[in-house]
């Protein structure tokens, strides 16, 4: 274990205070905005507080800044490394690049290319190692022993979390009297430091940490009482995508956090989709699970003020295109159904003149003839139909059974009965 993880965290009001004071020389605040059609969705204020408009794209700049701006100038000269899949290393190298300092940070080989490129952009050296963000880690802590470099970890650090804390002291500026504010958590320094702010400043604010169904290693670390492992974190809202929680963050998340949510990965391409349309803002996977969240809190949330960080708007244009996919088939605005059609001419002409009297788009159509699971006089067709929603998607699958034509929707869709 190396020497950064020793000693207890202790976030203070006071630390996260001194970090806003420090960070002002860098960085001024983040816009938080009102959204007018959100908030009519979600019968409350919505507000977006937007970290993805940070130089970086992510909240990762301010505790990655904080932390090197307090070495002293014997660690600036040995220089600073990090382990992290992308927005922490884009925050290390801007930081360090601010400050004079040489940053060195390892990211796993899965990292996305945007953000590889970003840090590399910055100055910083990068070395990829290791499939996931713990093998990295681990051959960024043998660098550091082995060449004396200062360790910036992501989250596990008292000034980390009190640079990532000034979100929580911003928005107490910009919406003083908010009652439910709502972050994603992936290691959890972000959540860790909002938090210790509103239990401090305005604890009748409920405080919800947001995560990926496929990557939410600290809710199950909440709900057994100690830090656990997950076997995979398969998720494309890859900054918060951790198998292994901490048992210090999950200590300090315990005592704050009022609420949990996770959510599915259709929920979130959904919450990216609309980001993009209603909110004009293009927010990564991570960003954007807050807003996926409030599903579940649709009740609650009901003529409140509710704050969303949008934590990131780091996004791989090739990832972007399958999100908006596949938000696109969450929202009910695209279908894929399988037809089985007779064998013989004409058929073809008469599927198409149907699916265009109801008002929908033929994307893509494949016709397959040689399908082995069809009887030698039928064919198959796959298609993938735009509408304008799901009441329009469920009135043009019915239209087509009314047909008399079998078909197979390729996902499930709660929308179509």
């Amino acid at each position: 274990m190396t020497k950064h993880t020793r000693h207890s965290l202790k976030i203070t009001l006071a630390e996260i205070q001194d970090a806003k004071q420090e960070l002002t020389k860098y960085l001024p605040p983040s816009p938080l905005l009102l959204n007018a059609w959100l908030s009519d969705v979600w019968e409350c204020k919505v507000y977006l507080k937007l970290e993805n408009m940070q130089p970086i794209g992510s909240f990762k700049i301010r505790g990655a800044t904080y932390k090197i701006s307090r070495l002293t100038e014997s660690e600036k000269k040995r220089g600073v490394i990090a382990a992290s899949a992308g927005n922490h290393a884009q925050g290390v190298a801007w930081g360090s690049r601010r400050l004079g300092v040489k940053a060195l940070i390892v990211m796993p080989l899965c990292a996305p290319i945007v953000k590889v490129q970003n840090t590399e952009a910055l100055g910083a050296e990068v070395i990829l190692h290791g499939n996931n963000y713990e093998e990295a880690y681990t051959e960024a802590c043998r660098i550091a022993h082995k060449t004396g470099r200062v360790f910036v970890h992501a989250f596990e650090d008292d000034a980390v979390i009190a640079g990532q804390g000034t979100v929580g002291l911003e928005i107490l500026d910009q919406v003083p009297d908010a009652d439910f504010v709502l972050g994603s958590v992936g290691g959890g320094g972000l959540m860790a430091g909002v938090a210790s702010v509103f239990k401090a400043l305005r604890p009748q604010t409920q405080i919800v940490g947001c995560q990926a169904s496929g990557a939410a290693a600290m809710i199950r670390s909440i709900s057994k009482g100690k830090a656990v492992r997950l076997q995979s974190a398969v998720t494309f809202a890859d900054g918060i995508a951790l198998m292994k929680t901490s048992e210090k963050m999950r200590k300090i998340l315990h005592s704050n956090i009022d609420e949990w949510v996770e959510v599915s990965e259709e929920s979130i391409a959904a919450a990216v989709l609309t980001l993009l349309e209603k909110g004009k803002i293009l927010s990564e996977g991570s960003g954007a699970v807050p807003l996926a969240a409030l599903e579940g809190l649709r009740k609650k949330i009901r003529k409140k003020k509710v704050v969303l960080i949008v934590s990131g708007g780091n996004i791989d244009v090739n990832v972007l295109s399958r999100i908006i996919d596949l938000g696109l088939i969450r929202t009910g605005r695209r279908v894929r159904v399988n037809v089985l059609l007779p064998d013989r001419p004409g058929s073809l002409a008469h599927l198409t003149d149907l699916i265009a009297k109801q008002g929908a788009n033929i994307l893509q159509a494949i016709h397959d003839r040689n399908e082995p699971f069809t009887q030698l006089d039928q064919t198959e067709v796959a298609l993938t139909l735009e509408t304008r929603g799901p009441d329009h998607s469920a009135t043009l699958v019915q239209a087509l059974r009314e047909q008399g034509l079998r078909l197979e929707l390729v996902q499930d869709r709660s929308f179509i009965k």
